[in-house]
């Protein structure tokens, strides 16, 4: 049996239902969000059963989406702190976008670019966060000048594009790199896959 046979376990099951969670509802608060950001998406309200329920709704799923993913983030800090050799990986973006994969420094768990991510996602749910309880009308924003609420729904909406497009472009590179999704449905990727992708981190399996 050839070396590189075999599964390696790359996410938990508690980790995995973590993830889609906090997906559906990413789903659920960006077209809910988008309608209440322009009129031309009002349409998108249907998601959560209309406007007025998409009011009522929208910023309990957001503190429920930020909960979820807070513990996901968590548990991934220390897998997604930049290192030397991510530095080094993202100067060479030309070889990343060209699959010159042979020409790349090995990295670890996650590649420069999910790491990237992972910090756009964490600062922009912490922004959206901070800006959602200070607009909220039912609870708290009656705590608030109206120069505070302006600012906060700024804050609000432009996090909220930065957090889309950057799940866009996850969502990209997990089609992109064949096998990512798979790691995240059924928990496992093949050994040969590991290796490839991410050599740091499958190395650091056998220790």
């Amino acid at each position: 049996m050839s070396q590189l046979s075999g599964e390696v376990k790359r996410y938990a099951a508690n980790e995995r239902w973590n993830h889609w969670f906090t997906a559906i509802l990413f789903v659920l608060l960006a077209a809910s969000g988008l309608a209440f950001f322009h009129p031309a998406f009002w349409s998108l309200t249907a998601v959560l059963g209309g406007g007025e329920s998409s009011r009522y709704l929208h910023p309990i799923l957001g503190v429920l989406m930020f909960v979820s993913f807070i513990i996901f983030a968590f548990q991934k800090m220390g897998d997604n702190l930049m290192k030397s050799h991510d530095w080094k990986w993202m100067g060479q973006i030309g070889d990343v976008l060209a699959n010159r994969d042979d020409r790349l420094p090995e990295v670890g768990k996650y590649n420069a670019g999910q790491k990237l991510a992972y910090w756009a996602m964490l600062a922009s749910m912490l922004a959206l966060m901070v800006s959602g309880l200070i607009i909220w009308r039912q609870f708290f924003s009656h705590m608030f000048t109206i120069e505070a609420i302006r600012t906060a729904a700024l804050v609000h909406a432009i996090s909220g594009v930065v957090l889309i497009l950057t799940i866009i472009v996850h969502v990209y590179a997990a089609i992109w790199v064949k096998g990512t999704i798979g790691a995240m449905t059924k928990g496992t990727v093949s050994r040969a896959w590991a290796k490839h992708h991410h050599p740091l981190w499958y190395r650091s399996l056998d220790k």
